[in-house]
């Protein structure tokens, strides 16, 4: 049995031969790159990108970020295209053949018809000198010295080379276009970052549920506002200008300092000059500035008028974290 020891060793090599591999890549990124990612951008068509066997597990993956990153493309497995999905390609659509050898028999077929398709190739392979090297406008080296595993066999190294390579055209792609977080928000409507990238604060405010005393209320009639209004906190308003916010820490303080608060008045315990936000900022931003500040509530406004009261849990259950 191998000893636990050596198992620590087999995985070490396995991600040092890899983090190689990707450091050789750098070396890669030339003025060809360069054009390959001005040809792409200034296409009026769409990324087409061809695999089969591993490489295609990987062409999914890109074209996954290519989507998600504003550059519209579609995933074609070569078995596949070679028999009817060919007819996806479009007239002004770049094709990208993902493949370590470049010249398995469905890639040379699909480069083959492609060719009479006049659609231009990049080549993104792990042999420069192969069929579908020579038959490409472009080509992306994404060569290694050698695979992980010790019979140099398993697509490994090779893999992570064009997995690397396939996020760096789309990175470079996406800060070319100028591509903004809300870009992203829409292209990503769902799930915790479509939430974090879009979800506003005036999605949680209940206009019907704003907590307000003024500051020569009681201290009763604030316990009784915070009471009911449920957010653990109030604002304190005077001729429509914040004075301040009141929590239930302040309450909660307030008694272990004073036996008698009867005449106690709103003014007297609130805190001035309260954190604040505005209806058009992330929730996420304002769970981020409660976490920094240490707080459980933020005042909100709308055009320098008070709206409302967010609470840090009503942000968690939004789904941005």
């Amino acid at each position: 049995m191998i000893s636990s020891q050596e198992i620590k060793k087999i995985a070490k090599n396995c991600i040092n031969v890899q983090y190689h591999a990707i450091l050789e890549l750098k070396n890669r990124i030339d003025d060809n790159f360069t054009s390959i990612i001005r040809f792409i951008l200034e296409s009026k068509g769409r990324l087409i990108v061809v695999g089969i066997g591993k490489s295609a597990n990987i062409g999914r993956k890109m074209v996954a970020t290519f989507n998600s990153t504003g550059q519209p493309s579609i995933f074609l497995h070569a078995s596949e295209a070679i028999h009817g999905d060919l007819g996806n390609i479009q007239k002004e659509d770049i094709v990208m053949c993902v493949s370590k050898s470049g010249n398995t028999p469905e890639i040379k077929s699909v480069v083959s018809v492609i060719k009479k398709m006049s659609n231009p190739i990049i080549a993104m392979t792990g042999n420069t000198k192969s069929y579908l090297a020579q038959e490409a406008e472009f080509i992306i080296d994404v060569s290694v010295l050698k695979e992980a595993c010790s019979n140099d066999l398993i697509p490994t190294s090779s893999t992570t080379a064009q997995l690397v390579m396939g996020d760096a055209l789309a990175i470079s792609l996406l800060e070319c276009n100028n591509f903004t977080d809300e870009d992203f928000a829409r292209f990503h409507p769902g799930g915790t970052l479509g939430k974090r990238l879009s979800s506003r604060l005036s999605d949680l405010i209940n206009s019907d549920n704003k907590p307000i005393v003024t500051s020569d209320d009681l201290v009763n009639s604030v316990i009784l506002e915070i009471s009911n209004k449920r957010l653990g906190a109030t604002a304190v308003i005077d001729n429509d200008e914040l004075k301040g916010i009141i929590t239930d820490g302040d309450l909660r303080r307030m008694i272990e300092k004073e036996e008698d608060f009867s005449t106690l008045r709103a003014r007297d315990i609130m805190t001035k000059d309260p954190i604040i936000m505005n209806t058009e900022d992330l929730a996420y931003n304002g769970l981020r500035l409660m976490e920094q500040n240490n707080i459980s509530q933020l005042i909100i406004l709308d055009n320098d008028s008070y709206v409302g009261i967010v609470h840090i849990h009503d942000i968690i259950k939004l789904g941005v974290v």
